[in-house]
């Protein structure tokens, strides 16, 4: 079976959210001097490809600890906005463009749609594109979801919504405030939802035909609001 990764790579040069802790690791014990190879690393609970627990934002939402495993591994629908014809030539979303429901419904496979009208899916990825963009100042300019996507997937029995951006919500410019503040962020995460960000949906065209899986399990911290996870998908054949 093919297992294919969809996280980014957890390094110094990585980007994270404007204000977030920046990721460091250094050599606590080695080899030579200790006999084994220990390392020290510090980083934010929103470092990389991870997931935002409703805590992140609300008192009494659910901690990282707390979340089901049911809702972090199972099927996928994809739903695209990289298909959409850019401005400037070619296909994708604009820079900071604001992402409809109507384009998701515009771009997506009719299938993707019929499977997620029959509540066959809890999980959906948003594929944009803006992987491509990782490591770039480009990145932080990505486009973003209206929220009214957030609450069509929640009427549908979606509880776990994955992007393959910084944020769902745009992120804003040094001393400017995002369009729609944290829309995105407020609706999934009220209703105990949660949101995957920083995929990176690329190694999908890997895969075999067939029904899409995805594990999404963060690490087990008590009382966190977030978790760098290991993002992979599989197909298998129905």
């Amino acid at each position: 079976m093919k297992i294919v990764d969809l996280s980014h790579p957890i390094e110094p040069a990585m980007q994270i959210y404007p204000g977030d802790p920046v990721f460091s690791c250094c050599p606590a014990a080695t080899l030579e001097k200790h006999g084994f190879n220990v390392t020290s690393f510090s980083m934010g609970s929103h470092t990389g490809t991870h997931l935002d627990a409703p805590f992140h934002f609300f008192d009494d939402g659910k901690k990282v600890d707390a979340l089901s495993l049911g809702d972090l591994v199972g099927p996928v629908v994809v739903l695209r906005a990289d298909r959409a014809p850019a401005s400037a030539g070619g296909l994708g979303p604009r820079p900071r463009q604001l992402l409809t429901w109507d384009d998701l419904v515009r771009h997506s496979d009719p299938e993707s749609f019929q499977k997620l009208e029959k509540g066959g899916a809890r999980i959906v990825f948003i594929r944009t594109g803006w992987a491509a963009h990782w490591k770039t100042p480009r990145y932080l300019e990505h486009p973003f979801l209206e929220r009214r996507v957030a609450e069509e997937l929640l009427r549908r029995g979606v509880r776990v919504v994955g992007v393959d951006t910084l944020s769902p919500d745009e992120t804003p410019q040094e001393g400017e405030e995002g369009e729609g503040g944290f829309g995105v962020h407020e609706v999934l995460l009220r209703e105990g939802a949660v949101i995957v960000e920083n995929l990176n949906l690329q190694g999908l065209e890997e895969l075999p035909e067939g029904a899409l899986i995805a594990s999404l399990l963060p690490l087990k911290i008590e009382g966190c609001d977030g978790s760098p996870i290991r993002a992979v998908a599989w197909s298998v054949q129905v």
